[in-house]
């Protein structure tokens, strides 16, 4: 099994998101994990709401530290957006890092309407993402980890 962490600061929205996405579109032998730095202690409740109405399970997902994962994963994808200001969290171990960053939808202030397509973008741009890596060539890629880098780092270009 190989395991990607989704990392970010509070652990409440987009890495949650690319947690329950990843899960939801995995093949088998792959599966995700979202961790954060400095958690929120609880879930976004519109992130949440998207992923329902998207049809994806959210059950058993929490907010938790990278103190905490029950694995030490193969990949570790930060998904905080260094643009906005913000301090992404190094994880530091042997393995793959990528960033992938995308703008916090849950700090985005406005009417209703830009509140929920900040969220809708944000989920398009993690999918978009997401679907790119499957569509990578992963068995041959897993004993070229340089060249398993640079794709994860061109995913991370794309669509931003």
């Amino acid at each position: 099994m190989k395991h990607v962490l989704f990392l970010c600061t509070g652990n409440s929205c987009r890495s949650l998101i690319a947690e329950a996405l990843f899960n939801h579109l995995a093949p088998a032998g792959w599966r995700a994990l979202s961790a954060g730095s400095q958690p929120a202690g609880k879930l976004n409740e519109r992130a949440l709401a998207l992923l329902a109405r998207e049809g994806i399970a959210t059950g058993g997902y929490t907010s938790k530290s990278w103190d905490a994962l029950p694995v030490t994963p193969d990949i570790v994808v930060t998904v905080c957006a260094g643009a906005a200001g913000e301090t992404c969290p190094a994880y530091l171990g042997p393995v793959l890092r990528t960033h992938w960053g995308v703008d916090d939808p849950s700090h985005v202030q406005g009417s209703q309407a830009e509140i929920a397509a900040a969220f809708d973008d944000a989920y398009a741009i993690l999918r978009a993402r997401i679907e790119a890596f499957f569509a990578l060539p992963l068995a041959g890629l897993e004993s070229d980890r340089a060249g398993f880098k640079a794709a994860l780092d061109r995913i991370g270009q794309a669509g931003s």
